[in-house]
């Protein structure tokens, strides 16, 4: 009956499980430590998947504003709707960049409590100082500040652009 259990516990001559503490601490902290490592490769990934997807995204909501701009009049749509659908797309696109955003930021966020969690860790089991804590005034050589700076960067020149030379001509 014993050997159904999918999970090994050493046996003990007293029958006791804690006659190896700092075993199971060390393997304890190992698988820790693999999670921890894995959570931060996590993080790294998902700024690529969330860039991508803004990207989808903000270039399927531009073209059609583009489409719409440039074959309004062959459809014979009104300039006051062309204005009020151009418009709606360049708020789509900003929520969506504002979204995009955000999840960078939190993932951003978690990368670092990640960071925090495993120099405590190599702090305990390997010795202190082992890792560096992560300093948020690096974040000038974080890809994640250059993400949102590309974001917000084309949402702004999307509204400007716009403003200035796209809903000006249509009449």
């Amino acid at each position: 009956m014993g050997s159904d259990n999918p999970i090994a516990v050493p046996a003990s001559d007293s029958g006791d499980i804690d006659t190896h503490p700092v075993q199971y601490a060390h393997d304890f902290a190992i698988e820790r430590y693999k999670y921890i490592l894995q959570q931060v490769n996590a993080t790294n990934e998902n700024v690529h998947k969330f860039l991508s997807m803004y990207q989808a995204l903000a270039t399927t909501l531009t073209g059609s504003g583009i489409v719409l701009f440039v074959g309004y009049k062959k459809w014979e749509i009104s300039p006051e709707i062309v204005r009020m659908g151009i418009t709606g797309i360049l708020w789509l696109t900003t929520f969506v960049g504002a979204f995009t955003c955000l999840l960078v930021i939190i993932g951003a966020l978690a990368w670092l409590d990640y960071r925090k969690e495993e120099c405590e860790l190599t702090d305990e089991f390997v010795y202190p100082g082992f890792r560096r804590a992560p300093r948020f005034r690096n974040f000038v050589r974080w890809y994640e500040t250059y993400v949102v700076l590309f974001i917000v960067g084309s949402g702004v020149f999307l509204w400007v652009y716009a403003e200035l030379v796209i809903l000006p001509t249509v009449k």
